[in-house]
């Protein structure tokens, strides 16, 4: 249950628990007529600390809901979808099958500065981004970043059925679409303005051999 008001909150909880507003005043330890002024008459403005936890608690639902702060999250899980991007000649996806997801420490998703909601994991594929990103590696896709700039940035895009992990950069009216690695030449002209991007590539995790 989540409300802007969390009077209009605790009066439904009330309503919903069957419970007596001058009982729980009491079970806080507090007079009877606590919560009715709190909710009625806005008096106090806000739920002590101590009640508002005690009363969350007892209804078990977020503190927020009363007008406390929202609890972080413990963990962000990050879908892995079972196909690969290439870094190399490209592989036909036919289909993006979800895998079990990996849980990332919410810090590092903030530092990040990406939407958690807009999120993948996939394997990269080849040698094309060497030495910036590996064969084998695995990368988190923002798919909700699609902001080219003239500097440009990695991104996973499709072209011709295919995906692929390449650097790209605002070209004029276009795109300029090159590899890392020099020994692949760049997707140029009229094949280049065929691409679709799919998310920016945010993060790579890589094993140590």
């Amino acid at each position: 249950m989540e409300s802007d008001d969390p009077r209009a909150a605790l009066a439904r909880l009330i309503a919903l628990h069957g419970e007596s507003y001058a009982a729980l005043s009491q079970r806080l330890g507090r007079n009877p007529a606590y919560l009715q002024q709190y909710v009625t008459r806005g008096s106090p403005r806000a739920l002590a600390e101590r009640d508002r936890a005690t009363l969350a608690a007892w209804f078990r639902v977020d503190e927020a809901v009363l007008g406390g702060p929202a609890r972080a999250p413990l963990a962000v899980m990050v879908p892995r979808l079972d196909v690969a991007a290439s870094a190399g000649p490209g592989g036909i996806v036919d289909g993006e099958r979800a895998l079990a997801g990996t849980v990332f420490d919410p810090a590092l998703i903030r530092a990040l500065g990406v939407d958690p909601g807009g999120l993948s994991l996939i394997r990269a594929q080849g040698e094309s981004m060497m030495p910036t990103i590996a064969d084998g590696d695995e990368i988190m896709v923002d798919t909700h970043d699609r902001r080219v700039t003239s500097r440009g940035r990695i991104f996973v895009i499709r072209l011709d059925g295919v995906l692929l992990v390449k650097r790209v950069a605002r070209a004029g009216l276009g795109l300029a679409i090159r590899s890392d690695n020099p020994a692949y030449p760049p997707i140029e002209d009229e094949t280049a303005r065929r691409a679709e991007l799919v998310g920016r590539v945010v993060w790579l995790g890589r094993a140590l051999e």
